[in-house]
């Protein structure tokens, strides 16, 4: 990545490619082409990185509480919007789309750069939480990762992770109802402030009328609403609008759609999928292959015999048993494709007994009229279903693909590939190749080399790793000209991988 400043230590260089993914999206959102998206998530990642080293390197001015501060990929999003002000401010803003034009020059988007009393709840609610709180809490609810992945991320415990992060939230939900109650407010909403507590901590309770109406009519309310009431799905909406401001509903559903595509499409293992769901899955996509297979052959059986009856009736319906009984020999072979498949070196000479009618042409005459008339060719259709194993040894691959175009523009588009294995894995490369001509500009999750269509993604420092019936995940940018094709022919270490 072009025009980015140099990681100072493993930690910065894994920031790099565990976040450049999300700062793209939201600035692709941001912007109105893909060559505006990549410069702004350029700035955008730089101005972030050294707000973050800033931080790090000031003093504490108390040493018993940290100053407030947003976890990394909040950060780095804010950073975006940021710049996207910059931009505006100097000019450039016929890069940006017209909404967040139109947003930036409204009174939203100078509460985040207002008073701090007065900027969103969730954003002051996770920047007074402590850092690894809040990045469980983003991790899980916005970036919608599973929670095996958070802990490994994080480093912490996967059995313990659902009940911290229940706590988290908990601990969230009193952070913003702390920063409600410090807020300004008219003694109406002071009047609710209690009752909104109150209601929005049961998942049964309802909603008084008057306190519904009020809530209908004040913003500063209603988002305190919303980031109070945990249940009912409404906390990963409140945290990306908060946070982020413009667009934060459009980065979630973005990021949700990525998540899924990391899981895999049809996988039983949502979030907290263990080793029989994932088992399960891939025992059922199996069956369905395989019936598949089945069906493919069957239908295979009926072309080959609607072929065949045309040639047996050429004539009427009575001149067809006439021509069974003039060919006889053609009766006799049909016993014998079972013995010449099982005794092919050996016998050679199996039309031995008809030998005496064609004499001469033992050798040439057979042949043409079994490949035009007989049926000798279903006989060749059992050894094809014979040979239906060996599709199932192409299904044995013990890894599968799935390659999603997240957006296309159009002189580019993103890609996201994810690749399931069943071994666990010290190191991986996975390759793949264009049909189109694409070339590939920038990759994250792992790093890339191609030459003509070919392409390798080889995993980076942090993510060489991966468990048995594990997933590894990366996306990329590419160029594309006239046509855009799925990629193919995918391997996992010089493997071939079967598709999702």
């Amino acid at each position: 990545m072009p025009d980015l400043p140099t990681p100072q230590d493993a930690t910065e260089a894994a920031l790099f490619s565990e976040c450049w993914d999300t700062v793209l999206s939201y600035a692709d959102l941001c912007t109105a082409g893909s060559a505006a998206a990549t410069r702004l998530a350029r700035d955008a990642f730089a101005h972030g990185i050294r707000e973050a080293r800033t931080a790090e390197s000031e003093p504490h001015r108390n040493a018993g509480r940290r100053p407030p501060r947003l976890p990394r990929i909040p950060l780095l999003l804010t950073a975006v919007r940021t710049t996207a002000a910059d931009w505006e401010m100097q000019g450039h803003g016929h890069r940006l789309d017209p909404e967040l034009r139109l947003w930036l020059n409204s009174d939203n988007a100078a509460r985040y750069t207002g008073p701090p009393l007065r900027r969103p709840l969730a954003l002051r609610a996770l920047r007074d939480m402590q850092g690894p709180d809040a990045e469980l809490l983003w991790l899980a609810e916005v970036e919608a990762l599973p929670l095996s992945v958070v802990a490994r991320r994080l480093g912490l415990d996967p059995t313990g992770v659902p009940d911290e992060l229940t706590e988290v939230r908990a601990l969230f939900r009193d952070r913003c109802l702390r920063n409600h109650l410090d807020t300004p407010m008219d003694p109406q909403c002071r009047s609710y402030a209690r009752l909104l507590d109150a209601v929005t901590r049961s998942p049964v309770a309802d909603t008084p009328d008057d306190l519904s109406r009020h809530l209908a009519r004040c913003v500063q309310c209603a988002e305190a609403a919303a980031c109070l009431r945990l249940h009912g799905g409404g906390l990963p909406g409140a945290l990306a609008g908060g946070v982020i401001g413009w667009g934060g509903l459009a980065y979630l559903e973005r990021r949700r759609r990525a998540a899924e595509v990391r899981l895999g499409a049809g996988r039983p293992g949502a979030p907290d999928s263990d080793d029989d769901a994932a088992g399960a899955g891939a025992d059922k996509a199996r069956v369905l292959r395989n019936g598949l297979l089945v069906a493919a052959v069957l239908v295979s059986l009926l072309a080959l015999a609607v072929t065949l009856m045309p040639q047996g009736t050429t004539g009427d319906n009575s001149a067809a048993p006439a021509d069974t009984t003039d060919r006889q020999p053609v009766a006799d072979p049909r016993p014998s494709p079972p013995v010449a498949t099982t005794r092919t070196p050996s016998e050679p000479a199996s039309p031995a007994p008809n030998s005496p009618k064609p004499s001469g042409k033992e050798t040439s005459a057979p042949p043409p009229e079994h490949q035009g008339t007989d049926p000798e060719p279903q006989g060749s259709s059992t050894t094809s279903a014979e040979t239906s194993p060996t599709p199932e040894e192409s299904e044995q691959p013990d890894c599968h693909v799935t390659y999603d175009l997240v957006g296309q523009w159009p002189d580019g588009f993103q890609a996201a590939v994810t690749v399931t294995t069943e071994h666990a894995l010290d190191n991986w490369n996975v390759a793949w190749t264009f049909r189109d001509g694409q070339r590939v500009g920038q990759m994250w999750d792992a790093s890339v080399t191609q030459d003509g269509s070919r392409v390798t993604a080889t995993a980076a420092d942090y993510n060489r790793t991966v468990p048995a019936d594990g997933s590894l995940a990366f996306g990329f940018l590419a160029s594309w000209r006239g046509k855009n094709s799925p990629a193919y022919d995918f391997t996992l270490n010089g493997r071939d991988c079967a598709g999702a």
